[in-house]
């Protein structure tokens, strides 16, 4: 203890120098989501968070300065959501609030006494002072291509209301099963959907003139992802078999493979016109993009496979044949979208750097990537304009993300208010990629984030993402619960800390294997090797104090974090777990009798409390959909009884993913004082 007390004070005389900013500016950047381009004119619309106030920003030709459309002006938890542009580009078609938890309440963090309801709006986007107005109650909001109604989806059904707002929403027809992803047919006479029925899903047309309902080729596997031919005669659909109602749990590396089908949209007779290869590639892997199918032109179909043991872009002839590889290559497509006219797909991917995105266009028929982004940044959401700009969203290891447009060879930023004057950009560390071997030898990547001032052996602090099916970069996160995980690792880093953000196995951008690791998770836990690499890692760094490393991350990175305090508290001597999995039967309501059950208990930290000596702050929302409260509930009272020191942050009537700015800065400011009192008393 003695020599422990010693490097402590050492240390911290070197590393008594104030933090240069606060969290709260580290934090204050507006971050942008919802990039979506015009149909004509060149507009492009986005949704930006600024300090919690969520508003709708347009920019057009030729100048593309930002402008703010709605007048929101409080941290009221009310995201906004499914950003869509009417056919004439004048207007915009919004989702405002979260839909309801299973007993139906819909989130209301800022506790309004009012409660909160998610509604659809709409709002026009081309004069000085707009009014939006309230077209209905709902989500999965479809606009007819004539630009007169809204088809969307409430309590499970279908319903219809006039773009105008005069006129009641009505039901537009009655079936069973549970009701998805509304699609107008290119004539607007006509609406695709998908109907789940719990172990199978249908694929459906509804004929909105005859009043007509049928089903698309059905069987009992499930049917999912309709798209529409240009010509509005067909409609084509993933097929992936269902395994009755059971779970699949931890990796599926293969299964039964999935296919594509084309139905005709009048009779319902449908046909194969591709299907997945058995082994890699077999199990369906998404992309991010409008639709998991996109009907290009040419009478082709771009869709996502990994039969190579990669997330590739392939095109597809309507009338079935064999693939057209679009994107060779050892690396992971992400983000996809077809350009105007359809000859050209967009998209962002990790090609020729690992841990970045990208964006490149290829043709639709085929031929070489181009790359449109060269640089260190991180590009994300393409969303190629009708004037053949290409909007996106950008960030770097310094510049948080922001709203761009690529007129030519020249990127512009679009919002010049997007970061504050006292952000702290002067500050911001540029991470290091760093590998190391886990335990079981598996290749593990990271980013370090060494501090700029101060000298000795410093605390350090490892941080897991949650997911798992997420990859941490060398720069700002294109999600923004990552981007405020990135400024937090950011902070510590001025304050004096070694950080190590670790891309552990089950996460995404080195593959399908890497991604569907074995025994994982609750099958086995075998991404604990990676967490003790991790602290070996930096424990045989000379700038860092073996005896001062702690540990943080939240839901599955909060799983991960408490089987780090559970199973070698000796190495982390401090954690902060934000809404954290600690039993697995638990969150998967696994009965006595499953086979999983067993592994799945001594896979969680709850099987190994007798070994966690290390203090923990708790961080959860109430009203979390993810994972449940009472993992957080049952594991402070287990603490507590066996007198480790546990320190809670509740947010009542708080979601997963935080809605209030406020609680973001609250839980990462208890989180600098948990590690201030434990790794630098």
């Amino acid at each position: 203890m003695a020599r422990f007390a010693g490097s402590l004070f050492i240390v911290s005389c070197a590393l008594a120098a104030p933090t240069p900013f606060t969290i709260d500016q580290v934090l204050s950047s507006a971050f942008p989501t919802h990039l979506t381009a015009a149909p004509t004119g060149g507009r492009v619309a986005w949704v930006s968070n600024a300090r919690g106030v969520v508003n709708i920003l347009v920019a057009e030709p030729p100048g593309y300065q930002a402008r703010r459309v709605t007048n929101y002006t409080e941290d009221d938890g009310q995201d906004i959501t499914e950003l869509r542009w009417t056919p004439d580009s004048t207007t915009l078609v919004y989702v405002r609030g979260l839909g309801p938890n299973a007993s139906g309440e819909s989130p209301n963090p800022a506790l309004d006494p009012r409660g909160a309801e998610q509604t659809i709006l709409a709002i026009a986007a081309n004069v000085t002072a707009p009014s939006e107005r309230k077209l209905a109650e709902g989500n999965s909001v479809a606009v007819s291509p004539k630009g007169d109604r809204i088809a969307y989806v409430r309590k499970g059904q279908v319903w219809f209301a006039p773009l105008e707002g005069k006129h009641a929403p009505e039901q537009a027809f009655v079936t069973r099963g549970t009701l998805e992803r509304p699609v107008w047919s290119p004539g607007s006479d006509r609406l695709a959907f998908v109907s789940n029925r719990g172990d199978h899903s249908f694929a459906g047309v509804y004929d909105v003139g005859k009043n007509r309902l049928l089903y698309l080729d059905p069987s009992t596997s499930f049917d999912s992802e309709p798209v529409w031919s240009p010509d509005g005669r067909n409609v084509a659909f993933l097929r992936q078999p269902s395994h009755g109602k059971g779970r699949i749990y931890g990796a599926r590396r293969a299964d039964e493979p999935w296919s594509i089908r084309v139905a005709d949209a009048a009779t319902g007779h449908g046909r194969e016109i591709w299907k997945a290869a058995e082994g890699p590639g077999s199990v369906f892997r998404e992309m991010a993009a409008q639709s998991q199918l996109l009907w290009a032109a040419g009478d082709r179909i771009i869709f996502p496979w990994e039969g190579d043991g990669w997330t590739h872009l392939y095109s597809l002839p309507a009338a079935g044949a064999k693939p057209t590889l679009l994107t060779p290559g050892e690396f992971e497509v992400e983000e996809v979208a077809l350009a105007p006219g359809g000859r050209e797909v967009l998209f962002n991917s990790n090609q020729d750097d690992i841990d970045r995105r990208h964006l490149w266009r290829v043709a639709v028929d085929g031929g070489a990537p181009v790359r449109l982004t060269p640089g260190e940044g991180i590009e994300w959401s393409p969303a190629p304009a009708s004037d053949g700009a290409v909007a996106f969203l950008r960030s770097d290891a310094r510049y948080p993300a922001r709203a761009s447009v690529l007129l030519g060879k020249e990127a512009r930023d679009l919002d010049s208010g997007a970061i504050p004057p006292d952000f702290p950009l002067q500050w911001m560390v540029k991470p290091q990629a760093v590998t190391f071997a886990a335990n079981d030898g598996l290749t593990i990547h990271g980013q370090l984030f060494l501090p700029l001032r101060g000298s000795g052996r410093a605390p350090a602090v490892v941080f897991f993402h949650g997911g798992p099916r997420r990859q941490m970069l060398l720069g700002w996160n294109y999600r923004s619960y990552y981007h405020n995980a990135y400024a937090l690792n950011q902070y510590l880093a001025n304050k004096g800390y070694v950080v190590l953000s670790v891309n552990f196995r089950s996460g995404i951008g080195y593959g399908l294997n890497f991604r569907e690791a074995l025994k994982y998770g609750a099958t086995g836990a075998s991404d604990f090797n990676d967490v003790e690499a991790a602290g070996r890692y930096l424990q045989q760094r000379p700038d860092v104090d073996p005896e001062r490393i702690g540990v943080w991350g939240g839901s599955y990175g909060g799983y991960l974090t408490a089987m780090a305090l559970a199973r070698v508290s000796g190495v982390f001597r401090a954690g902060v777990d934000l809404h954290g999995v600690h039993d697995w039967v638990v969150e998967y309501d696994l009965p006595p009798t499953d086979p999983l059950t067993q592994t799945a208990f001594t896979s969680s930290p709850l099987n190994f409390l007798d070994g966690w000596h290390s203090p923990v702050l708790l961080i959860h929302g109430d009203d979390d959909r993810n994972v449940k409260f009472n993992q957080t509930v049952v594991l402070a009272d287990a603490l507590q009884q066996r007198k480790v020191t546990v320190e809670e942050l509740i947010f009542p009537d708080e979601i997963h993913e935080f809605l209030l700015y406020r609680h973001w800065r609250e839980a990462y400011e208890a989180a600098d004082r948990f590690f201030e009192k434990h790794l630098r008393p």
